[in-house]
């Protein structure tokens, strides 16, 4: 087995190693998401918790690891007798971003079940880390299918695996501690409200801390075991803190005058629902057991709130976590109890062991083993910009610099409009590509469409089919009892339709015939709302500008849609429209991504008033040779005309028809016009529009 970095010579990073102790002391607290930039050690800090953990005594035997003293009743291994188990290390199982859905949940045997009546149950992942902790790095790039089982698991503590009416239940209630880098995308509002607590790292800024942190981790690396053996002595210590703590924990009083701040402080940043208010009583409860008092104080619910609450108060996927620290420290002290009433004092357990351990960033160098850390009056230190890159709040960001060519005629950025709920722009065909939500796809869920032999794996039987094809051998085979005598050769398989997720690239002209504010403002909230419904459907997003002389790959396809909203909000404009130079950075990009990930089918989006004046001696022919390598390659296009006034030329709905896809205004974008709700947008001259009612 190999050797796993210590928790204890984790250099810096408190808010991290605090959330996760906290949720070693009370598992009730939730869990814990960790966010932050890659090669933050969060992967690393998270495995090494594992090794903290108490002992789990389970029944001898038992495949679902059921408590001795209390043996779940419906257990698939079970019935159990109450009485002596034995004891085992906690389990940290690892959820894979490209996991089945059987390796998650489990698998029946379908061929014993439909045959012998025997419910053959192999155990997945959730079972495996049930009275444990359910690790999932990347946790954002989860498809939706797993990320639906794990809801359900979260909010029952039980898993259900159901084939074609045979269905088998267990206990699966385990800590659920996700990382993610926030480039990559965001979580679906649904899992991220049912992590307990968030914690956003960064590496640090000072050298010092810097070169600790590689001192340790070369030491690792040249002799782990040797390495571990230093650090034990300030594991065990934190380890017997941790016990400690648990027994503490249930005669700790939540007094009435701090349920109320609690309460006030949830209402105050208007986060939805009553989980906030729950998850921060048990946070302030845990950190006072922590601490080593009986009492829960305000600075308690403080910590609470700057762990539980960022990630609540979110709006939509393009605000920034975080927490108004004033406005907290104004609802604390509005809601204060009585002012003559002192805390209980703290107990011996506040500063932690004595001993911190070599080096800094032990449990006695202010970290978790010291108890709260100190919260700074602004936000915290990984939240914060460099020095030379700080900026007062209110300071408006500084627009891009100009690309080549751009002219003096440059306008600095404007604020986009208010998003608004757009219409259903999907690509037409049957895809196979990332499971979302836009466009019809062949996947593992949905609406059964069909049946074929199965390739591997049996996963989705389609009952009937299989009836079908086992009734006229029933004699052949000795049929003689009621059952059906059913060989593998008799499995079919369901083939299932469902919806995919695309690659949606938005070219958006920035020139100067773009240029007057309140058009750019409308302009930029309408590609706001498209990106609002890209991440609701869980595309990936790319987005290309072009003004001036040449165009220009702003943010390359990603899962982060804020990052292309983020792009979007400090794009100036001016210069002339070299329209063709845009749709060849387009196709260039479509092209290597084609090559990257071939199932993903595109939605190229061009948002332009169709004007073209720069790209060469005869601009608008440049523009519709451009157009066509899309139409010959089948891209599915759509044009968002952005021209107004009394008179219009219809030149975007030209490039629309170039292009081979079709034009929408930015009225008709809206999915309350009087338009269709759905929309399928051209693949190819060949093709045509296609609306619903």
């Amino acid at each position: 087995m190999s050797t796993r970095y210590p928790f204890t010579a984790v250099v810096g990073m408190d808010d991290l190693r605090l959330a996760l102790l906290l949720n070693a002391v009370s598992p009730a607290v939730g869990g814990v998401l960790v966010r932050g930039e890659k090669g933050t050690a969060k992967s690393t800090a998270v495995r090494a918790l594992a090794e903290l953990l108490p002992a789990v005594p389970v029944v001898t035997g038992c495949r679902f690891s059921c408590d001795p003293d209390s043996p779940d009743p419906g257990c698939p291994d079970g019935p159990h007798a109450t009485g002596p188990g034995t004891e085992r290390a906690a389990r940290m199982v690892e959820l894979p971003v490209g996991a089945s859905e059987d390796r998650l949940v489990g698998s029946l045997d379908i061929e014993k079940a439909l045959s012998e009546g025997v419910k053959a149950f192999e155990p997945g992942l959730l079972a495996a880390a049930h009275r444990g902790i359910l690790y999932v790095d990347e946790v954002n790039l989860l498809s939706d299918h797993l990320i639906d089982h794990l809801l359900d698991a979260a909010a029952m503590g039980s898993s259900y695996v159901e084939r074609e009416g045979v269905s088998v239940r267990h206990a699966a209630r385990f800590l659920l501690v996700g990382t993610m880098n926030p480039e990559e995308g965001e979580l679906r509002p649904q899992l991220l409200d049912r992590f307990g607590l968030t914690v956003e790292v960064a590496a640090s800024r000072e050298p010092e801390q810097r070169v600790e942190v590689v001192r340790r981790r070369l030491a690792f690396e040249d002799d782990p075991a040797a390495f571990a053996a230093r650090w034990a002595g300030e594991e065990t210590a934190l380890r017997g803190r941790i016990t400690a703590a648990r027994a503490l924990l249930p005669r700790v009083i939540l007094g009435d005058a701090v349920l109320l701040q609690i309460a006030a402080t949830c209402a105050a940043f208007e986060v939805d629902g009553m989980r906030a208010d729950i998850v921060m009583a048990r946070t302030a409860t845990a950190l006072a057991a922590w601490a080593g008092r009986t009492e829960v104080t305000s600075e308690d619910v403080r910590q609470a709130a700057l762990l539980a609450l960022p990630h609540r108060r979110r709006r939509s996927p393009f605000d920034a976590p975080g927490l108004d620290e004033d406005k907290l420290d104004e609802t604390l002290e509005q809601f204060k109890g009585d002012p003559d009433e002192d805390p209980e004092p703290e107990g011996p357990g506040d500063g932690g062991p004595d001993d911190g351990g070599p080096g800094d960033g032990g449990p006695g160098d202010g970290g978790p083993g010291g108890g709260v850390p100190p919260q700074a009056d602004g936000p915290p230190v990984e939240n914060a910009p460099a020095p030379e890159e700080a900026a007062s709040p209110d300071q408006a960001p500084a627009p891009a610099p100009a690309p080549q060519g751009a002219g003096s005629g440059e306008r600095a950025a404007v604020a986009a409009a208010e998003p608004f709920r757009t219409k259903v722009l999907s690509v037409p065909g049957l895809g196979e590509g990332a499971a979302g939500r836009r466009s019809r796809a062949r996947t593992e869920h949905g609406r059964t469409t069909g049946s074929v032999r199965p390739r591997g794996a049996l996963t989705k039987l389609h009952l009937a089919a299989t009836v079908q094809a086992a009734a006229p051998h029933q004699k052949a085979r000795g049929r003689t009892g009621p059952g059906l005598v059913v060989r593998r050769d008799d499995l079919r398989q369901a083939t299932r339709e469902g919806r995919e997720g695309n690659l949606v690239l938005f070219a958006v002209d920035a020139s100067g015939s773009m240029a007057a504010r309140k058009r750019m403002s409308a302009v930029k909230g309408a590609v706001l709302s498209l990106l609002l419904d890209a991440y609701q459907r869980r595309d990936k997003v790319g987005l290309i500008t072009f003004r001036g002389r040449d165009a220009e790959l702003a943010l390359p396809p990603t899962s982060s849609v804020d990052a292309a909203a983020a792009r979007l909000e400090k794009l100036p404009t001016g210069g002339r429209t070299p329209l063709s130079a845009g749709l060849l950075k387009a196709h260039d990009v479509l092209r290597i991504e084609r090559l990257r990930d071939p199932s993903r089918r595109p939605l190229l989006v061009v948002v332009t008033d169709g004007r073209a004046t720069g790209g060469g001696a005869d601009p608008v022919a440049l523009a519709a040779r451009a157009a066509r390598l899309h139409a010959a390659e089948g891209t599915a296009c759509v044009v968002v005309d952005c021209e107004t006034g009394p008179v219009r030329l219809g030149l975007a709905r030209e490039l629309a028809r170039e292009l081979g896809g079709t034009a929408v205004t930015l009225d008709e974008l809206r999915a309350d016009s009087i338009a269709g709700l759905v929309r399928d947008v051209q693949g190819n001259p060949k093709t045509t529009a296609r609306r619903a009612a």
